[in-house]
């Protein structure tokens, strides 16, 4: 039977259906979800070399490079396009390409890779590796390309021609550098540059005409060839970093694909990591930011960077699962799903998640549904939870933008538009402008009254971003140029942190660490506290993605290193002949002790493949958890070519699996190397990861622990120079039913020999 409804359930009713109205809105803080990756799942098995921007429509957009998408799959998507609304839940949208509007000048068996998108003067531009052309007639000849489009999903149109055009090697006919990797990045003086390159050839940069559609000028490397490719920069604090991944990005089970580092005062470089050392000397620098850590990722690479509504960056990479590394059979393609994690920012160097890296358990949500905020692509009105103050402020619908804010008052003064829910003290307000004809828009942090207020302003006048604070009708004011010629009346982002009493602002294309200007300016006591939105001065002005939240707290805590404990054995070989504890695969007869160092000459054979005709000198490993580490001196030379010489450390099961942390020569380059090698699927792979930078004489450690878990042998990478603190590298793991051997090696490579030089081999406990 039908209860009565009496009237306090009808009010209860109605309160209920506005408290649920107004939270769908945007007005509740996010509550504490989480996500666990791959987040590409929703929408994808693989989906590598990752791209993303936030379009003007409020949704953030990702761009993956040409592969199915699905384990059975065969149809290739030609830059697939996905989007979401909270940066975890992703909804495939379509492809870039197809057969209709494919660039005319890619050839038919060419590839359409590694996309790198943006927001320029109204429009989005991807740029993206061809990996054929119609250029030349021989094979091989990639380049860059570059489409354009009025929204994110498209449709695209392509320039017509490459921007930058395949590169010559050595001038035999089909020997071209590879052209690989683009990406795209806006100076605060307007001038736009491309990164490109890979390991044959290195990274490069390169100004781009205004239109970013063909190049200007002479490029300059910055990372070293045989190295480095992926190139992503953004521009943190002053400093320009140059994000780039390392080793190979597809060896399946043991991909050690990895992302370092290097800041520069210039977007030309050189770009150095933390130890000062350049990524273009031949003995390379790069900072870690992330590498495999012995869960279920491996191959963590090709990075882009976003920002959530509360400020904190997150990192947008691929992966691989070392469980089910292949999309279907083995050795084929490399399944490589778009993984998300924290960055933090660390005594001004960036790590991932404080430097645990990948993370395969769940995480905190990003920050996308704001205390506050208004997309303005719903309703006729501006509804009751906005405020208006000295002006007339109406919804108008065009565009990418769909809904926004418009306030057309051609008279002098300021307009202010302000949402009824006031943001926190410590707040992360931002929005999108448009000047469509005033003097200047503004993001407001705090409001009290017309002579009481914060404003940061994309001043027309001024051709400048302004922050401003008045108090009692007087205004202070600091203001940091915008380049000449700077779009108005184009959308920009205008992102403002109030952190105490500091008030930070700053415009972008589209939130991608690119600035064209930051100005920051310290708030009075008087403005502690008040309203938040957007601002006009005199005349008209429009405004879109109005965000203000909770600002984020910086993470300062590092994951801590291995623990070294009191030595349970050493030898100095300060006396002739190895000690009874050690046993030979395959004796060198060209080893000898003397002057208290071990000297081994590099052999020209190896352990990698079937070949096995190495010299691998062992000792039993401790049961329980250690440490073991060697001070290595072996001169590679700096400007020689060489390939494969090295020395180091292994940790050896048998022939055909082991793992191995070295000083090696790769052509022109001198890297500290942490490979493995294993069975898999009735075939060998082997991959490595790379640690710190070497010298001619380098500490290297392995840090071993059994996994309780899983009881697998997990063995961690460190090196170290002269003078310098120990650098932790990555985790690679043998199975939980082995007995791995510790010991040395010294071997590779065809040239001159070289001498590696142990001066000791001493096991620590933890």
């Amino acid at each position: 039977m039908a209860r009565a409804t009496t009237p306090l359930r009808i009010l209860g009713l109605v309160v209920l259906a506005l408290v649920l109205l107004s939270s769908s809105a945007g007005h509740a803080q996010e509550t504490a979800g989480t996500y666990t990756n791959p987040v590409s799942k929703t929408f994808a098995d693989t989906f590598a070399d990752p791209a993303v921007i936030k379009g003007k429509d409020g949704y953030w957009y990702a761009y993956g490079t040409t592969d199915p998408l699905r384990e059975g799959e065969r149809t290739y998507h030609t830059i697939p396009i996905s989007r979401s609304k909270d940066l975890v839940d992703w909804t495939y949208v379509g492809d870039a390409f197809n057969a209709f509007n494919r660039p005319s000048w890619a050839a038919p068996d060419g590839n359409l890779w590694a996309p790198d998108i943006r927001y320029i003067d109204g429009r989005y531009y991807m740029y993206y590796v061809v990996t054929q052309t119609t250029v030349t007639d021989e094979p091989n000849d990639n380049a860059i390309g570059v489409a354009t489009a009025s929204t994110p999903a498209g449709p695209w149109t392509d320039s017509g021609d490459p921007v930058v055009e395949p590169r010559r090697g050595s001038g035999n006919p089909g020997d071209f550098k590879w052209t690989f990797d683009p990406s795209q990045f806006t100076d605060s003086d307007g001038k736009r540059y491309l990164y490109y390159g890979s390991y044959y050839g290195g990274i490069f940069v390169t100004e781009l005409s205004e239109d970013g559609t063909e190049t200007v000028g002479e490029p300059t490397m910055v990372a070293l060839d045989n190295r480095y490719e992926g190139a992503y920069v953004v521009k943190h604090d002053g400093y320009y970093y140059l994000f780039a991944s390392s080793a190979n990005c597809c060896a399946g089970p043991t991909t050690g694909y990895s992302v370092y580092v290097g800041r520069s005062e210039s977007p030309r470089g050189p770009f150095v990591d933390r130890e000062g050392v350049s990524m273009t000397e031949s003995r390379v620098g790069g900072t870690i930011v992330v590498t495999p850590n012995g869960n279920k990722w491996v191959g963590t690479g090709h990075n882009a960077i976003v920002t959530d509504l509360s400020g904190e960056d997150y990192f947008v990479y691929h992966a691989i699962d070392r469980a089910d590394p292949y999309l279907d059979e083995p050795y084929g393609i490399n399944e490589r799903p778009m993984l998300l994690d924290r960055l933090d920012w660390i005594d001004g160097w960036p790590t991932v998640r404080g430097g645990e890296w990948a993370s395969e358990s769940p995480q905190p949500a990003p920050v996308t549904t704001p205390l506050a905020g208004d997309s303005f692509n719903s309703g006729t009105t501006l509804g009751s939870r906005w405020k208006q103050n000295g002006g007339r402020w109406t919804l108008s619908r065009g565009g990418d933008a769909g809904g926004y804010a418009r306030q057309a008052s051609p008279d002098r003064g300021k307009r202010f538009l302000l949402h009824r829910t006031q943001p926190p003290a410590d707040a992360r307000v931002e929005g999108d402008l448009r000047l469509s004809g005033g003097q200047a828009a503004g993001v407001v942090v705090r409001y009290k009254n017309p002579d009481n207020h914060a404003v940061a302003w994309l001043d027309r006048a001024a051709n400048a971003l302004v922050t401003e604070a008045v108090v009692d009708g007087r205004a202070a004011r600091r203001s940091a140029p915008l380049p000449v010629g700077f779009a108005f009346d184009e959308w920009h982002n205008v992102a403002v942190e109030v952190r105490g009493s500091r008030m930070t602002a700053e415009v972008t294309d589209a939130r991608l660490h690119d600035p064209y200007a930051v100005s920051e300016l310290t708030l009075p006591a008087r403005l502690s506290s008040g309203a938040a939105g957007f601002a006009s001065r005199d005349g008209s002005a429009e405004a879109d993605n109005f965000s203000a939240t909770a600002l984020y707290v910086p993470s300062t805590r590092t994951a801590p290193a291995p623990r070294v404990g009191a030595p349970v054995y050493s030898d100095e070989f300060d006396h002739p002949g190895l000690d009874s504890g050690w046993s030979w695969v395959r004796e060198d007869p060209d080893t000898r002790e003397e002057g208290g160092v071990l000297s081994w000459p590099t052999q020209a054979a190896d352990l990698v493949g079937t070949g096995n005709n190495a010299g691998v000198l062992l000792r039993d490993a401790p049961q329980s958890d250690y440490v073991v580490e060697t001070k290595l001196t072996i001169d590679l030379g700096t400007d020689t070519v060489r390939n494969f010489q090295q020395g180091g450390l292994v940790a050896y099961v048998n022939d055909d699996h082991f793992l191995r942390l070295s000083h090696v020569a790769i052509w022109n380059t001198r890297q500290t190397e942490f490979g493995k090698e294993m069975p898999f699927a009735g075939r060998l792979s082997f991959g490595g990861m790379l640690v710190g930078p070497p010298d001619e004489t380098t500490w290297l450690r392995l840090a071993h622990r059994v996994d309780p878990q899983n009881g697998e042998h997990e063995f961690r990478a460190a090196t170290r120079r002269e003078g310098e603190p120990w650098i932790w590298g990555g985790v690679w793991t043998l199975p939980a039913n082995t007995d791995p051997r510790i010991g040395l090696i010294s071997h590779g490579g065809d040239q001159p020999p070289a001498t590696s030089e142990f001066d000791y081999f001493r096991v620590y406990g933890q």
